[in-house]
């Protein structure tokens, strides 16, 4: 689990009985070293994953990329760390912001499932 998700999910948060189960949930992952917690180098990187793309500059993965507004960078932010933090330490990246994470993957080659195509494999 990812820390930059725990926190977006206690900003989210609908009440206290939520942020409790939040609360417990991060210090299981910790307490498992499951938490997957942003180094300075991940800050670092990240940082020019983001210039690349609001530059609109060419990935090696594929050519010239769409320009991204200012607006579009400071959402992006968090979708860039997790998936610099997910390619570190060698683990998938679950999201339905597939649109995203695919124009993150041209400067960080992180692997990707859809959240639907992931659980449908998981019922089977």
């Amino acid at each position: 689990m990812s820390v930059v998700v725990l926190q977006e999910l206690v900003a989210g948060a609908q009440d206290e009985a939520e942020l409790k189960a939040l609360a417990v949930a991060c210090r299981e992952y910790e307490k498992s070293e499951r938490l997957l917690i942003p180094t300075a180098e991940d800050w670092w990187l990240v940082g020019k994953v983001i210039y690349a793309l609001q530059k609109g500059l060419k990935s090696q993965r594929g050519g010239l990329t769409p320009k991204m507004s200012a607006d579009q960078k400071y959402r992006i932010t968090h979708d860039v760390l997790i998936a610099r933090t997910a390619k570190r330490v060698g683990v998938t990246v679950v999201t339905d912001n597939v649109k995203d994470f695919e124009a993150i993957q041209r400067f960080c080659n992180v692997r990707l499932v859809s959240g639907d195509n992931y659980f449908r494999s998981q019922a089977n």
